[in-house]
């Protein structure tokens, strides 16, 4: 089981956009992930006329490494570690370790 999977909300805790939020749009390899609005390069696309795409220059969200990202607490209202529990029923969920709270519903 992942720490951050994708639809979760992280905020970065280091590099070029440190303090800013978004939402894991995918799960990359192991251990990167793509965040929305986060880690944006600049790319030269050629136009592909079969397609339809246009070219120019298009704005990429381009991975960022696990350990640069944190699962955003609202309670809290930063990023807090991730930790695993068993519940009695023996489904194994993921907590915040700050407060011990269920990330997952």
């Amino acid at each position: 089981m992942q720490k951050i999977k994708k639809g979760d909300d992280v905020i970065v805790i280091a590099g070029k956009d440190k303090g800013k939020r978004g939402t894991v749009l995918r799960v990359v390899d192991e251990g990167k992930v793509v965040v929305e609005n986060i880690n944006i390069a600049r790319k030269h696309q050629k136009a592909n006329p079969q397609v339809g795409e246009p070219g120019g220059i298009v704005d990429r969200a381009m991975p960022i490494h696990v350990s640069n990202v944190a699962l955003y607490n609202p309670q809290k209202g930063a990023g807090d570690r991730v930790g695993f529990k068993t519940l009695e029923d023996g489904r194994k969920v993921r907590v915040f370790k700050s407060n011990g709270e269920v990330v997952d519903v």
